[in-house]
């Protein structure tokens, strides 16, 4: 398609049509006309600037990160259901940056994709985000600007929409785990940001996990109390399997959505994916460890605290209303068929109009991926969607590595053809394809826009993992 009809759509999608579109949509304005009550407005200020700090061992040497108000994890910002989150973002740092609200099903100019939805914001400039969150769950911020850097280097940090419905527990919990690479004096690996090697392989992996900034943290609860962890996967590619012990755990949402509840001992955790345990205390410790490698490592500790008194939460069943799949007769089926990175099938593919050899691809460009034979980037429109309909990205996974399928402005249903598929019960934003799988990721294209679909291993993003889809 050509550029003209893309900018052609941008022109269009001002905030005041974006606005009145939300103001009409049953879909996204299920609680209402988002800019009806602005007293429900919630202001929050985020600083993104560089910022000393130990990520190591006890004593370590400070690490030179780039973080939001100097917290690791950035703040933690919470706001009820139905109302309109405002974000006053200066930035501090020597390069442009923008904030992503990570599972939102947001007004697309608010979305926060430089390049796509917004100009970046320039050192020294300010830009305010201003959209309804109309979805409770557990979801997440970060930079989307050379992701694969800005990230890494800890732009990020948890948000978390309260439901009216939620249930009731003593203690509500969230744990934000990375995994950071170090080198031997303990500090932020930064030479090796950028290696082709990742880019083409698994993505950049780190060897020290931090939960919410710290190693191995301790909470303290009440003796026998319920409680709510809200787990977050912000690492770049590290695919972190947990396990609780000490508690008796229930999987209730996936990615912010609500899931069948399931007993769960390990959940799975793909880059930009999160989890929803309600945890019954049944020792006075419950450990969550990271268990994907061959050791075990500690990922924190739920302490049980005389002080804080006696649990008042109720054990009551947990129960869940699900959304149902639409029906499959009139649907827009669009294949992606995924290929490149190393060990793959992958010898040519198209860039910037020009059809280039992986190796060419690979040392003048560092492009190393390809969705039908086209390397991804926001200047190029991948499919053409009419708003309404219910659309399926049939996705064959035709690489020698998992790839974390994330689809902006919007929740999907997994199907698969497969009848040995573990698919989850509820709706997801970000999907882990295994390599040589095939799965339909289905959703309503309710949220008019330019929408991103990528990789979250986001090295694999930046190298041509990703393809925007228009939605008029």
């Amino acid at each position: 398609m050509k550029t003209s009809v893309r900018d052609g759509m941008l022109a269009r999608m001002n905030r005041r049509n974006f606005l009145k579109t939300i103001a009409a949509s049953g879909a996204l304005a299920a609680t209402g006309s988002p800019v009806a009550s602005l007293a429900a407005t919630k202001t929050f200020r985020l600083i993104p600037a560089k910022t000393g700090f130990a990520l190591g061992q006890n004593n370590a040497a400070q690490s030179d990160l780039w973080l939001y108000n100097n917290t690791c994890p950035g703040p933690l910002l919470r706001l009820p259901q139905g109302a309109i989150l405002r974000a006053d973002v200066t930035n501090k740092l020597d390069v442009a940056t923008t904030i992503h609200w990570h599972g939102i099903r947001n007004i697309n100019e608010m979305d926060g994709v430089s390049g796509l939805t917004q100009a970046p914001i320039e050192p020294g400039e300010s830009f305010t985000y201003e959209f309804p969150v109309n979805d409770s769950g557990t979801y997440w911020y970060h930079a989307h600007n050379m992701s694969w850097e800005q990230v890494e280097r800890g732009l990020y940090g948890p948000l978390i929409i309260d439901g009216n419905d939620d249930p009731v527990v003593d203690h509500d919990i969230c744990l934000m785990l990375d995994d950071w690479r170090l080198d031997n004096n303990d500090l932020f690996h930064a030479a090796s940001l950028g290696s082709l090697h990742d880019w083409s392989h698994g993505g950049r992996l780190g060897n020290w996990l931090t939960v919410n900034g710290k190693s191995d943290p301790e909470f303290q609860v009440k003796a026998g109390a319920r409680v709510r962890i809200r787990l977050i996967n912000a690492a770049n590619a590290r695919i972190l399997r947990l396990r609780l012990t000490g508690a008796d755990a229930h999987l209730i949402a996936t990615d912010g959505a609500p899931c069948t509840p399931e007993p769960m001992q390990h959940v799975t955790l793909a880059p930009a994916q999160r989890a929803d345990l309600i945890c019954d205390m049944t020792h006075d410790v419950a450990t969550l460890e990271e268990v994907s490698g061959r050791t075990a490592y500690a990922a924190g500790h739920f302490v049980k605290h005389p002080a804080l008194g006696a649990a008042s939460a109720p054990k009551t069943s947990l129960e869940t209303r699900l959304p149902a799949i639409p029906s499959l007769a009139a649907i827009r089926r669009i294949p992606i068929h995924m290929q490149g990175g190393a060990m793959g099938n992958l010898s040519s593919a198209r860039f910037d109009g020009t059809e280039m050899s992986l190796r060419d691809l690979a040392r003048k460009h560092k492009k190393l991926w390809a969705f039908n034979g086209n390397v991804g980037d926001n200047s190029r429109i991948f499919a053409e969607i009419k708003k309404g309909s219910v659309v399926s990205l049939d996705i064959y996974n035709d690489t020698a590595w998992p790839h974390a399928m994330h689809l902006h402005g919007h929740h999907f249903w997994v199907v698969s053809d497969d009848p040995t598929a573990e698919l989850p019960s509820g709706q997801r934003d970000t999907w882990l394809m295994q390599p040589q799988e095939r799965a339909s990721l289905v959703f309503i294209s309710d949220n008019p826009g330019l929408w991103l679909f990528h990789c979250h291993m986001l090295e694999h993003a930046a190298s041509g993992m990703g393809a925007v889809l228009a939605i008029d």
